[in-house]
């Protein structure tokens, strides 16, 4: 998986989308294993109905904060009522359920952890990279929230910058229901804005260091996918995902690994490794 010219490809062009990488069979196992997710750890004794806006607008709290080990679940805005209830089924309000769903659960541990991947990290030159994250991303029907231009490695520093995203389509990604869109060559100009920990406390926990780029719309292109495809996101590349007012829903599995070796993961972070869950090599990893 992977070849020379494709790592090629995405070094110059800041990302790379691979077709057929996941098997029906694996693409259905992992949407199955989301639905019992869903049923049998949601609760409301455990878990407040919290909401996540995505892209350089996100806002964090403690239940955000202490869920890089954890599983939580995240939903969209308009399915919650004024009262603070849910006004549509779970898997039609989600906005998605992270990020500790590779070390946590079994079938996307073991799909994370896979030998497929562990040969496009090879081929991509990572040397001894580590999987902080992991987490669906549902992008409901209609009320599927847009993800504003944005750079991962604004929310996931790393020194040097060596992050990837690996960003796996779980049904067919369209215009219509929220494909990404990318800006060509953009991971090359680097990064102006930084979400980092507030060093004034916890109030809010996190804020935007820098200032946010102006893009044109024009500047960008679809990257229409098919269901089982792999699409790998540099970490400086410039993508969005437009508002999903579909009648379909748009779920991928995705998660991010960074190259340990000469590579410091920011202590200005949100997430952060803790004792009993530090970042797994994803070579390494039982």
């Amino acid at each position: 998986m992977a070849t020379p010219e494709q790592a090629k490809q995405f070094y110059d062009q800041g990302y790379l989308i691979i077709e057929d990488f996941l098997t029906s069979e694996e693409v259905a196992e992992i949407r199955a294993q989301t639905q019992k997710i869903v049923d049998e750890q949601h609760n409301p004794e455990d878990h407040p109905l919290t909401t996540f806006v995505g892209g350089n607008k996100q806002k964090t709290d403690d239940y955000f904060m202490t869920s890089g080990d954890k599983i939580r679940f995240f939903f969209e805005t308009d399915a919650i009522d004024e009262q603070g209830n849910l006004t549509k089924p779970k898997m039609e309000a989600l906005n998605k359920i992270g990020h500790g769903l590779h070390i946590l659960d079994p079938v996307f541990k073991r799909i994370t952890f896979s030998e497929k991947m562990k040969n496009i990290a090879r081929n991509l030159g990572l040397k001894n990279p580590a999987v902080p994250q992991g987490m669906v991303i549902l992008k409901p029907p209609k009320i599927g929230s847009v993800v504003v231009p944005h750079q991962d490695s604004t929310f996931l520093y790393t020194d040097p910058m060596r992050l990837v995203g690996f960003w796996i389509a779980l049904e067919d990604c369209t215009t219509t229901n929220g494909c990404l869109w990318f800006i060509p060559k953009s991971h090359t100009d680097g990064i102006t804005r930084r979400m980092v920990r507030n060093p004034e406390g916890s109030d809010p926990p996190t804020i935007f260091r820098g200032e946010d780029r102006v893009y044109r719309d024009e500047e960008f292109i679809p990257g229409e996918v098919k269901k089982g495809a792999l699409v790998l996101i540099h970490g400086e590349v410039v993508h969005k995902s437009d508002a999903n007012r579909s009648d379909k829903s748009r779920h991928i599995y995705t998660f991010h690994m960074y190259e340990q070796e000469g590579g410091q993961w920011s202590s200005e972070n949100w997430q952060q490794p803790t004792e009993e869950h530090p970042f797994p090599s994803l070579y390494s990893f039982q």
